[in-house]
């Protein structure tokens, strides 16, 4: 019987490792492919032998940084760089200002606030596009690189949640020990609660960055000049012979935000751990 047992528990962790291996391989197999075809020498997606170039080269990456004049990709790059580190310090901020109010203070509007950004995060946000567009017209933040650090940063706050289910874990007696000693609100907040608060900062300061970093339809909207595109619309941009250019492109970009990611997984883990606990 416990033979059996044995045989039975073998046969199901060999199946679970045999499911797990091909969904690794089919999520796995596109980044395989696009890395591969980024060392493509021909440089267009026509001359692949199936799914893989014939002959392979630093050709792309080499062209990618040198040939500028019609596709300048670094400026692209430190476009994006500027729009996304600029989106990662104020969203950071404001997200975190946002999650701490709602968390520790009470107040008549907090239940209606909370309840109204819970149903406008149902819907998504490519639906205010348009809004978006005249607004950005009327103050006149059309092909400008901080009328988009503007729209992510004021967006970020909308996803607090999980922000102020991390504040929620720290016990309110904390806070009334420290103004029994004479401590003011804002030296709670500096003094107690940003110390303690190192996981959900990182998380926030992240996710702050990662989204403007990738996103494509926004700077589609809003940037109309060539030399101010981001990444992901400048490769977008590119005549389908640059297909090499373009994997190579897509493979740079994704560099800076692996390392992040490396880096700092392990806070990142601990700040969505800690504020999954409490809504």
């Amino acid at each position: 019987m416990r033979k059996k047992h044995t045989t039975g528990k073998v046969a199901d962790t060999t199946l679970t490792y045999i499911i797990l291996l091909a969904v690794a391989f089919v999520f796995f197999f596109p980044c395989l492919w696009l890395i591969l075809a980024s060392f493509s020498k021909s440089g267009t997606i026509y001359s692949f032998d199936g799914f893989f170039p014939q002959e392979y080269s630093l050709a792309s990456f080499k062209k990618l940084f040198t040939d500028t004049a019609m596709y300048n990709y670094p400026k692209w790059f430190f476009n994006t760089l500027f729009v996304a580190a600029g989106s990662c310090v104020l969203g950071t901020f404001l997200t975190i200002l946002t999650a701490y109010t709602m968390s520790r203070y009470q107040f008549r509007a907090r239940k209606p606030i909370m309840k109204t950004t819970m149903v406008l995060g149902m819907f998504p946000s490519f639906m205010g596009m348009i809004a978006v567009y005249l607004l950005m017209t009327q103050f006149n933040l059309i092909n400008h690189l901080w009328g988009l650090v503007l729209i992510y940063s004021a967006g970020a706050p909308m996803g607090y949640l999980t922000q102020k289910g991390f504040f929620d874990t720290i016990s309110k007696a904390i806070d009334e020990a420290a103004r029994i000693d004479g401590a003011t609100n804002f030296q709670v907040f500096r003094k107690i609660h940003l110390p303690l608060s190192k996981p959900i900062i990182v998380y926030t300061a992240l996710t702050s960055f990662t989204w403007p970093w990738s996103d494509f339809i926004l700077p589609k909207l809003l940037l109309k000049e060539k030399d101010l595109y981001t990444v992901a619309v400048g490769l977008m941009s590119l005549d389908e012979t640059e297909f090499a250019r373009f994997a190579a492109g897509s493979v740079f970009i994704a560099v800076p935000i692996v390392l992040l990611y490396f880096c700092l997984v392990k806070n990142m883990v601990n700040g969505m751990a800690a504020g999954a606990v409490k809504g």
